[in-house]
């Protein structure tokens, strides 16, 4: 009962309080890399301004990925990803994963180090119930 009283006396307090937690909630997301869906990364890739980075491990990422992806396990991005990614440090970074559980991680990790990324909304398995083509190696 004191909590409905609280609230109701301090109602302003309580707004200011929930729209901090959403503006912040949206910061870090957009931090983490802006999700665009599968259709926006097609257009992306096509036109060479973006290049895409696929987070799972070897093994999945063998048993099918999206054309043209470059391969490195999550583990190792915050390690190897500048090296791995310098040369295309002009061009839009696009992360991808089974997902989109790893993501967010890398995508904040190479964010930090000036790379323009952006997530794959959905991961792999999005691109995949899309009906879009992944190559096999």
């Amino acid at each position: 009962m004191d909590f409905f009283v609280f609230v109701s006396q301090e109602w302003l307090l309580i707004t200011t309080l929930v729209v901090l937690m959403v503006v912040y909630a949206w910061r870090e997301r957009i931090k983490n890399g802006q999700p665009i869906p599968a259709h926006e990364v097609t257009r992306l890739l096509n036109s060479e301004q973006a290049v895409l980075l696929d987070v799972r491990e070897a093994s999945d990422y063998k048993a099918g990925h999206i054309s043209g992806a470059i391969s490195l396990p999550h583990t190792k991005v915050a390690a190897e990803g500048e090296r791995v990614l310098e040369p295309y440090r002009e061009k839009i970074i696009v992360v991808a994963d089974k997902l989109g559980q790893h993501a967010g991680a890398a995508g904040r990790t190479l964010g930090q180090k000036g790379f323009d990324v952006r997530r794959l909304a959905g991961g792999v398995t999005e691109w995949q119930t899309q009906g879009l083509p992944l190559v096999k190696s």
